[in-house]
């Protein structure tokens, strides 16, 4: 082979090299790190989070990478992803509102005892008043991609729950702020913990029950825990409200085509997939709790309209509370009742 030959052979590599360098690079041109607290198994990851991920991957043809990192692998406890989104900790996270007690008072409407239908059908409603009220409000400081709640939330306990005094003195664990409330409100002492803690804070008698949806039982072990379940007939003594959250500089940082990207699998229909994609892993893990031979009790509709008037101070003492700090309190819920029901089917 001639010099010449040979300098164009090394020419020719280098261009192939070169090429396939910028390949790579354009293949990665953005990582996004998502936190969550849950195990990778488990529902909310594996049957939502990931999926948006991966349509993300796929509809920026690699150019966007997410990677995932469950069980707060990135560090800190739940009650901190929020501020982990808007100190670029991570770049996106999933988390519980309520982890974060009184910091994002709007979102708590949907918390309310008794206002839910459907999962579906609130994470509508949920992205629609977040849009109106609190996206450029509560939620200034990070850019969000869904809201969405869980199925009917109901009790799980070491011993039998009908009747609203048999929670008295009873340690339950409540999700948020205003399921403690409520719990308070019931004769129950209630305990905050993030959901990942419930296993052992049953096994050690930390508490006497959980409030919780169905779906997430079977990640935790919670049939083997205690063997009763009150479910409320056709109706939800609550639900929890999420968000999955990205940093705010991260997402105006992408070129225009990315966020397209980012936002063409978010917003009002990826919230109502969400939810109702979680409230449908209802029923595997309530079939489970059957089948160890579990105490499932479901209260008749005379026995649901006893809790419901027990916990209908509740919402009046929000109203009044939240209407103190500058928001029309009665007005949230008058628009979230009509909404959910304008869009339950």
């Amino acid at each position: 082979m001639t010099g010449f030959m040979k300098k164009l052979a090394g020419v020719g590599i280098a261009a192939l090299l070169s090429a396939t360098a910028m390949s790579s690079a354009f293949a990665q041109e953005v990582t996004l790190k998502l936190h969550q607290f849950l195990p990778a198994q488990a529902n909310v990851p594996k049957l939502v989070l990931d999926v948006w991920a991966d349509n993300v991957e796929k509809d920026s043809g690699g150019r966007i990478k997410v990677e995932r990192y469950p069980s707060m692998q990135l560090g800190g406890k739940p009650p901190e992803l929020m501020d982990q989104a808007i100190d670029g900790v991570a770049d996106i996270v999933w988390t519980v509102v309520g982890y974060t007690p009184g910091r994002f008072p709007s979102t708590e409407v949907f918390e309310m005892p008794f206002i839910m239908t459907n999962a579906e059908a609130v994470s509508r409603a949920y992205w629609i008043m977040f849009e109106k009220h609190m996206k450029d409000t509560e939620f200034k400081d990070v850019h969000i991609l869904g809201t969405w709640v869980h199925g009917p939330g109901l009790i799980h306990a070491n011993k039998p729950v009908a009747k609203v005094e048999d929670l008295n003195g009873m340690k339950i664990r409540g999700g948020s702020r205003t399921i403690n409330n409520l719990l308070t409100r019931f004769g129950a002492t209630p305990v905050g913990m993030p959901v990942p803690a419930v296993s052992e804070g049953l096994s050690k008698g930390v508490i006497d029950g959980t409030t919780i949806p169905w779906e997430v039982t079977a990640a935790l072990k919670v049939p083997e825990l205690v063997k009763n379940h009150t479910e409320f007939s056709n109706k939800a003594l609550y639900t929890l409200t999420f968000v999955l959250a990205m940093n705010k500089p991260k997402y105006e940082s992408l070129p225009d085509d990315l966020k397209k990207v980012i936002d063409d699998n978010s917003g009002l229909e990826f919230s109502a997939f969400a939810g109702k994609t979680q409230e449908a892993s209802d029923a595997p893990a309530r079939a489970a709790a059957v089948a160890l031979g579990n105490n499932i009790i479901t209260l008749t509709d005379e026995q649901v309209a006893e809790w419901e008037a027990a916990a209908a101070p509740i919402i009046d003492e929000w109203v009044a509370e939240v209407t103190a700090k500058g928001i029309d309190g009665q007005a949230l819920v008058d628009e979230a009742r009509a909404l959910i029901a304008e869009n339950t089917k």
